[in-house]
């Protein structure tokens, strides 16, 4: 699947396409975390910096695939844009001009927006993972996020979680609780609870905004994905600076592949996928798959990284990759109905 098909625009792509978006994204934002581990272990660059050149390299990618689309497609954009300027010039329509700028003022106003809460679910997030740990960070951001969507989606978007959503959100929680016991080496700080629950309310301001944008129509998937990048770029360029924005590495060539790994598949594609998927699938469905992310994770640590495979990990594994299933095959099945 390549990264130009995964940003075709979201308010045309089917329900069932989406949620398979969502579920390779999860898995790919799961093999994020060993690839960073790899680069902790192999240079001395730190999590800002990393999480910027994570940014600034997915954007070039991105860039580099929006050149990639169809030609027919800006061929008929080009000529919608003729249309409207002579149209204009003749004066047939004086306020079409002003009616042409308002989708790009909208467009810029949802990509800042959009890209501010991807700066703070981030560095949020790495924070908690410097002030207390990897696991507990983990758990309490992705744990509080589908608490956090569920109330702001019935609160804002009128949508039910209904009692299948909410056996599935209580599932997927004790899940990551049972792979939080299965880490004996984690240790619970309050600020660092406190930074991983602002990164939980980045991660959702983020999901339910997108949500919203996708129902309204109009949403380009691309725009949205590029737009976030460049503002959480420009966020975490003075961070990083301080941080030390290059790495020094006796394997550099291995710390450069890690890199171009991070900044293509969790990102560039995965980043994509997610807010395609995430305009046309409920938020609270969307918070659940995503949960694939820790199970990826600790798939790829036990496999790769010769971490121990505990009966807790095992259980909260299980417990969560079944939540995900039951939560998408209902959302499949009511978007199959609304169709």
């Amino acid at each position: 699947m390549s990264v130009t098909a995964c940003v075709s625009t979201a308010s045309r792509l089917p329900v069932g396409r989406g949620l398979i978006y969502l579920i390779v994204a999860g898995a790919a934002w799961g093999t994020a975390g060993a690839a960073a581990s790899l680069v902790y272990r192999t240079s001395d660059l730190g999590a800002v910096a990393l999480s910027f050149w994570r940014c600034a390299a997915g954007l070039v990618l991105l860039l580099a695939a929006r050149r990639l689309r169809p030609r027919a497609r800006t061929a008929g954009e080009a000529a919608t844009a003729r249309k409207d300027a002579a149209t204009a010039v003749a004066g047939e329509d004086a306020t079409e001009a002003v009616t042409a700028r308002r989708p790009l003022r909208r467009t810029a106003v949802r990509t800042a927006v959009t890209g501010v809460g991807l700066a703070v679910f981030q560095t949020a997030y790495f924070a908690a993972v410097s002030a207390t740990g990897l696991a507990v960070a983990t758990v309490v951001t992705l744990g509080a996020g589908p608490v956090l969507i569920a109330l702001g989606a019935r609160l804002t978007l009128g949508e039910r979680l209904g009692r299948g959503g909410a056996l599935a959100v209580t599932g997927a929680l004790a899940g990551l609780g049972a792979l939080l016991l299965g880490d004996e080496s984690a240790a619970v700080r309050p600020t660092g609870v406190l930074l991983a629950l602002l990164s939980a309310a980045g991660y959702s301001a983020m999901t339910l905004l997108t949500r919203r944008w996708g129902r309204d129509g109009g949403t380009d998937a691309s725009a949205t994905t590029v737009g976030a990048f460049a503002v959480t770029a420009v966020c975490l360029l003075p961070f990083a600076l301080a941080e030390g924005l290059v790495p020094h590495s006796a394997e550099p060539a291995l710390v450069l592949a890690l890199l171009a790994y991070i900044a293509a598949v969790p990102t560039a594609l995965a980043y994509a996928l997610y807010f395609a998927g995430a305009a046309v699938v409920r938020s609270a469905t969307v918070s659940v798959i995503m949960l694939l992310e820790p199970v990826s994770a600790a798939v790829l640590a036990v496999a790769l990284l010769g971490e121990r495979l505990t009966a807790p990990v095992l259980v909260g594994t299980l417990l969560m990759l079944g939540s995900v299933t039951g939560l998408a095959v209902a959302e499949a099945r009511s978007g199959a109905r609304t169709a």
